[in-house]
């Protein structure tokens, strides 16, 4: 998975454990930043079905 771009949030500033993103082909991949070989996929539809759920407040009790 090296020739993946990762990209993590400008919230994170300089901080080194962050979620970061990457595209492999059609997929999304998403890492930890201080465990870089634990690697989770996932499509488009799917991340934004997530993230569109995180925003309604749907993952709250899990904070």
């Amino acid at each position: 998975m090296s020739n993946i771009n990762w990209q993590k949030s400008s919230f994170s500033g300089d901080r080194d454990d962050c979620v970061e993103l990457g595209q492999q082909g059609e997929r999304i991949v998403m890492r930890e930043s201080d465990e870089p070989n634990v690697v989770v996929t996932t499509t488009r539809a799917k991340l934004a079905a997530f993230i569109v759920g995180v925003k309604n407040g749907k993952f709250d009790h899990l904070l």
